[in-house]
């Protein structure tokens, strides 16, 4: 990562910040739709989106995540009703559609979108992808969504296959005098045959800027973790506590390690929700303001549809455990953290969560001045390891406009974030993360062992050195 000096002081590791959003009305802070200073409800217009990403690109931020879901929480009382009700993360709209608009008035901010690997084939899939990745000179990145991690990990190989090794840099020819365009010798037509997909074809879209998207992955648990140590340039995590998360990122680390990655080539970005007024005074009123608002059930909502627990059985005072989890298809990792107690929470009970799940997402709130603000920042990144921060909103956009205009010439100040250049040449989402010239995947990156010029066809199948290798 890029460094940052502070008066001569020993260089300083930069920050990170993506702008955390969804395209849904209550995101991590339900009920704030009441609340007149926020704009969450245009966000089926698209000059929501085209507004937000002027604003981060002016703040110079790295990208805007934009985290999704397939459907409606209803793990609370065991129906939807109050999901829909509370709008807690209810309607929601595709993603992936405005990015072609917030592509066209920035040059420089790039673009994280969840995408879900059970609910379309690989091929559509990478079509999307690298028709995005094209539309945004190679800006994109994409938030691998998936439970399933054996069936997420074929899924990945051929995504590899199709980006990486189907096309040959130069198979463009342009050549006019004799009518060619493309090179059909220089495509190849890959070959799938596996327990889960099976796929014969060449990729219908020809190399993108960045080839693969930059590779996001949420989640911690055992087998999240062993899927990001192999696939992830990027981790998502969410904790109330850094010290609930260094141990797992530590895990990660030395996992990627253990498989021939830089463990610091996968940067770890927390969620952490700002809430930065020019005093400290100032901003706990902002903080009681939007407590005004706040829609509790519609945290617990949220906190039940993460977790696979019904809170609304458990008595208020009692301690939540694992063993209240009954749903299969609960997030391991969120639930997991919020049933982990640290200093900063020594139990939690429904009241607990009742207390803090509608502001934040149970996940950090620095509530302060913008030297509070990034004193606690500072913190996470030296306790936990992590590299950055999904900053989320409680209004939107007035948490961003907060960011960019108080909290991040505050960080600048600090030698912990990148002066605004003017002059400075766009780069890839990969390029932003790693530096310049780091447009395509590192080549100890698994993704990497199935580039054009390393797969090898045999027998009319295609077979890989990463095929044979051992998993992690």
């Amino acid at each position: 990562m890029a460094e940052g000096s502070n008066g001569g002081d020993t260089p300083k590791k930069h920050i990170l910040l993506n702008a955390f959003d969804m395209s849904t009305i209550g995101h991590l802070s339900p009920g704030q739709w009441k609340n007149p200073k926020d704009q969450s409800t245009k966000k089926r217009k698209l000059q929501y989106w085209i507004d937000l990403a002027n604003l981060l690109e002016k703040g110079d931020i790295n990208a805007l995540f934009l985290a999704d879901t397939y459907g409606g929480y209803d793990t609370y009382e065991s129906k939807l009703d109050d999901c829909i009700r509370r709008a807690a993360q209810w309607p929601m709209t595709d993603p992936t559609i405005p990015i072609s608009a917030m592509a066209a008035v920035t040059k420089n901010l790039a673009f994280g979108i969840t995408a879900s690997t059970s609910f379309e084939p690989p091929f559509l899939l990478a079509k999307r992808f690298s028709t995005l990745d094209h539309l945004t000179d190679g800006r994109i990145g994409w938030n691998i969504h998936d439970e399933r991690y054996h069936a997420a990990d074929e899924y990945m190989e051929i995504l590899y296959k199709l980006w990486e090794s189907s096309w040959s840099d130069d198979a463009i020819v342009a050549d006019a005098e004799n009518d060619v365009y493309f090179d059909p010798d220089k495509i190849r037509h890959i070959v799938h045959h596996g327990k889960w997909f099976n796929l014969e074809t060449r990729h219908i879209c020809d190399p993108s800027p960045q080839r693969t998207p930059f590779l996001f992955q949420a989640g911690t648990s055992a087998a999240g973790s062993a899927f990001a140590a192999k696939h992830a340039e990027a981790i998502f995590v969410s904790a109330h506590s850094p010290a609930v998360l260094k141990p797992k990122i530590a895990n990660i680390r030395k996992t990627a390690e253990e498989a021939g990655r830089d463990p610091s080539s996968i940067k770890v970005f927390a969620t952490f929700t700002p809430i930065v007024g020019r005093t400290d005074e100032e901003a706990i009123e902002k903080f009681k303001e939007a407590q005004k608002y706040a829609s509790t059930i519609g945290g617990l909502v949220l906190f039940s549809g993460w977790t696979g627990i019904d809170i609304s059985k458990i008595p208020i005072d009692r301690d939540i455990t694992v063993d209240d989890s009954t749903e299969a298809h609960k997030v391991t990792s969120m639930m997991s953290a919020f049933t982990t107690t640290s200093e900063e929470i020594p139990k939690w009970t429904p009241r607990v969560v009742a207390e803090k799940a509608a502001i934040g997402g149970l996940g950090p709130v620095g509530v302060g001045s913008p030297a509070t603000v990034a004193d606690e920042m500072e913190r996470w990144i030296r306790e936990a390891d992590i590299d950055g921060f999904n900053l989320s909103y409680v209004t939107t956009p007035g948490t961003f406009e907060d960011v960019v205009e108080l909290l991040i010439p505050e960080l600048r100040r600090r030698g912990i974030y990148p002066e605004k250049k003017e002059d400075y040449e766009p780069l890839t989402a990969r390029g932003k993360v790693y530096g310049k010239g780091q447009s395509k995947l590192r080549s100890d990156h698994f993704g990497s062992t199935f580039k054009y010029d390393v797969y090898k066809e045999t027998n009319g199948h295609v077979v890989s050195e990463a095929s044979e290798a051992k998993d992690v």
